[in-house]
């Protein structure tokens, strides 16, 4: 992936964050770097960084919410998700594991262009990025098989997901409709010319 000019060159923006030579990992941190990623010279592994994003996408540094949105915009830049499922912040100087409650980001508002066949969605997250829903980032609505409730979620870049706020999820089923999917009928919704279930019908 190629810098971005918006991107961090290092975690030092972060007060706390130490420096580290290349390639050094703290004692009590991961001995690898991230599960499918390969360090490039000069970068320094950080290991487990006291930070954490909550289940409503709020960022914590040493406990304390990060209150700056345009700190947390920037450093959004260069989350990554790896093979193990772990989140870690990656850039061409640093590299350093967080952890995430649930999702690290929230789908917080939809807009829609065309109709039928042609309509296509998007979502915006907290962090203003705006993503169009189609086959390279697809919704996933998994439902609690004990509760029944939806978890939807906005699949993004590098498998990083984004859980969609109730609202706007209620606005994705007023768009809904009935189709075949996979052999059964499923009330879902359309978007860059595909389709994706949001639940099953009910006595189906």
């Amino acid at each position: 992936m190629g810098k971005n000019a918006h991107e961090p060159n290092s975690l030092s923006p972060l007060p706390g964050t130490p420096p580290r030579t290349p390639a050094e990992a703290p004692a009590d941190g991961p001995a690898r770097g991230p599960k499918g990623f390969r360090l490039k010279p000069g970068q320094a592994l950080c290991g487990d960084l006291d930070m954490r994003i909550d289940r409503n996408g709020v960022w914590y540094h040493h406990g304390s919410p990060i209150g700056r949105k345009e700190l947390v915009r920037l450093f959004s830049t260069v989350l990554r998700r790896d093979e193990a499922g772990d989140y870690w912040l990656i850039t061409p100087a640093e590299v350093g594991r967080i952890k995430v409650e649930d999702a690290p980001f929230m789908a917080v508002e939809l807009t829609t262009s065309g109709a039928g066949a042609d309509q296509i969605l998007r979502l915006r997250t907290n962090v203003d990025k705006i993503v169009t829903i189609d086959a390279d980032h697809p919704i996933r609505c998994d439902i609690d098989p004990e509760t029944g409730e939806p978890s939807p979620t906005l699949v993004m870049d590098g498998g990083v997901e984004a859980r969609i706020a109730r609202a706007v999820y209620y606005e994705l089923v007023a768009l809904g409709a009935e189709e075949k999917h996979d052999g059964e009928t499923s009330f879902g919704v359309r978007s860059s010319g595909v389709f994706f279930p949001l639940g099953k019908l009910d006595g189906n």
